[in-house]
């Protein structure tokens, strides 16, 4: 088993551009390097530069590279679809451009990625993680989704050779284990492969394992994150969302949570993982000085169990 680990914008609390609040670009890369992390996600489009000659010496500079940008806005919309064709082309260009990382050698599709995640519908994103009590996207309504995934996914791959992974997310129309099931169905594995999230589908009601263990012949990346569960029960319970739940504390260091790490660590080693994991703690990013200290004492962690 040879496992790569990179961390993310969103261990700062970057998830939107706009916030006010965010940390600068030049800390994330700085302290994303210094804390021992080889490579990290583009995160939100607009918040690294976007022209790619100075993406890549800001990268060189800290000895990162990318390991996958990500698409993380409402993919049912047809009104919104042109913007998500002209956020992939973006995207996947700069993936082009840039330092990205070291290619592995397995059965899953190699870095970097697109990460594909629906999210933006303000009805499912309050009932994030509660599967009996949040409404489902009509037919016609999933199969827009559906072809509005494909196209983005094909234009990745056959324009700029980046693989598409979809990242089931709390609070987004793709999140809970029947949705799960039915987007696998839906888009076969040459199409886009999955990136299952560890936290998300524990925080929707998943044991990770089983599912791992369910989906792996379409997992082509993974991400790690570790749920308070204490905070995780009280958020379901009052009917937060997930980014007001992440403010409260929802997700912590690897390690530190409810998730067994040394367990995921023996089922990926019995499977011979050879890919990418990237580790992330979501926050509000007025809380982004202590991420440095949360994001270092995840990968001492995970080192300290094998990975």
């Amino acid at each position: 088993m040879t496992i790569h680990i990179a961390n993310a914008p969103c261990s700062w609390g970057v998830d939107d551009p706009k916030n006010p609040f965010l940390p600068p670009w030049q800390k994330v890369l700085s302290e994303a390097s210094q804390a021992g992390y080889k490579s990290i996600e583009l995160g939100p489009w607009s918040y690294l530069p976007v022209d790619a000659a100075e993406l890549r010496q800001q990268l060189e500079a800290h000895d990162l590279s990318l390991v996958a940008g990500t698409i993380f806005d409402d993919l049912v919309s047809e009104a919104n679809f042109p913007a998500m064709v002209e956020l992939t082309h973006n995207i996947c260009r700069n993936l082009s451009r840039v330092p990205t990382a070291t290619k592995t050698h397995a059965d899953n599709k190699p870095a970097p990625y697109l990460v594909i995640i629906d999210f933006g519908n303000p009805e499912r994103a309050k009932y994030a993680g509660q599967s009996d009590k949040a409404p489902r996207l009509s037919d016609a309504d999933w199969q827009r989704m559906m072809q509005h995934i494909t196209t983005l996914s094909q234009i990745a791959w056959n324009e700029y050779g980046v693989r598409a992974v979809i990242h089931p997310h709390a609070g987004g129309c793709i999140e809970f284990a029947d949705e799960l099931q039915q987007l696998v169905e839906d888009i076969p594995h040459e199409v886009a492969g999955l990136c299952l999230d560890t936290g998300h589908l524990y925080y929707s009601g998943m044991d990770p394992i089983p599912y791992l263990s369910r989906y792996w012949q379409r997992i082509d990346y993974l991400h790690f994150k570790d749920v308070n569960e204490a905070v995780w029960r009280d958020v379901i319970a009052r009917g937060v969302d997930f980014f007001a739940a992440c403010a409260e504390g929802v997700m912590c260091p690897i390690g530190k949570g409810a998730i067994d790490y040394p367990a995921v660590r023996a089922f990926l080693a019995e499977r011979n993982y050879q890919g990418w994991i990237t580790v992330e703690q979501e926050r509000d990013p007025r809380d982004a000085e202590t991420s440095l200290r949360d994001v270092t004492a995840s990968l001492h962690y995970l080192q300290s169990v094998g990975f």
